[in-house]
């Protein structure tokens, strides 16, 4: 940081991604909720959380939330992450990394396809 300017463009930038978790209709949007335990973040959930933040706004997806949450049980399948869809049942996903993360949103949360491959059970 320079100046006063690099400041204030760090501050919009933040300011957006608390915007994105905070600032939405909770009855009619998707939720994604990432375990962020000491668990999960020894097992990289961090980065993942990030990416998830950084997917949404870039992708402007208004409806959408980014949230953390603690341990949720399951410490050996860390990084987990449950996407909550109105309407519909929760999904789980296990060792969730920053290109799966990518790919949750896209195919999940933009066009509706469940990432199997990504599940308990189908995860290899």
């Amino acid at each position: 940081m320079k100046s006063i300017a690099d400041i204030k463009a760090i501050r919009e930038k933040m300011q957006g991604q608390i915007n994105l978790r905070d600032n939405q209709d909770a009855a009619s949007e998707t939720r994604i909720v990432v375990g962020m335990a000491t668990c999960g973040i020894s097992a990289g959930a961090r980065p993942v959380f990030n990416t998830f933040v950084d997917e949404v706004a870039a992708r402007q997806l208004k409806n959408v939330k980014v949230t953390r949450t603690g341990c949720m049980g399951m410490c050996a399948l860390e990084p987990i992450v449950e996407v909550h869809v109105p309407g519909e049942e929760p999904v789980t996903y296990i060792h969730v990394d920053p290109d799966k993360a990518r790919k949750i949103v896209a195919n999940h949360i933009v066009n509706g396809n469940v990432c199997t491959e990504y599940l308990i059970g189908d995860n290899k």
